[in-house]
């Protein structure tokens, strides 16, 4: 069973975290991360390793990495 929360609009970035429920009763949690359109489009999907006891807890996982991983690409650069 896999599921999803509400997708996440953050600028030019679309985040879809899901969390899987894995054989012995925990879940899994990864997150799809999008940006562009049509042709343009790329999709990074990042799995996390660790197993979760509730889908809540999965799904706030992946989105918090989401975010962070989308901050730091947005943040401006120190010269």
């Amino acid at each position: 069973m896999t599921i999803n929360q509400t997708n996440i609009e953050v600028g030019k970035y679309l985040v879809s975290p899901l969390a899987k429920l894995q054989g012995a009763g925990g879940f899994a949690a990864s997150v799809s991360i999008r940006s562009g359109f049509g042709s343009g489009t790329h999709d990074r999907v990042l799995r996390f390793a660790g197993i979760f006891d509730t889908a809540a807890a999965a799904l706030h996982y992946a989105t918090e990495h989401a975010l962070g991983w989308i901050h730091e690409r947005s943040s401006p650069v120190c010269a």
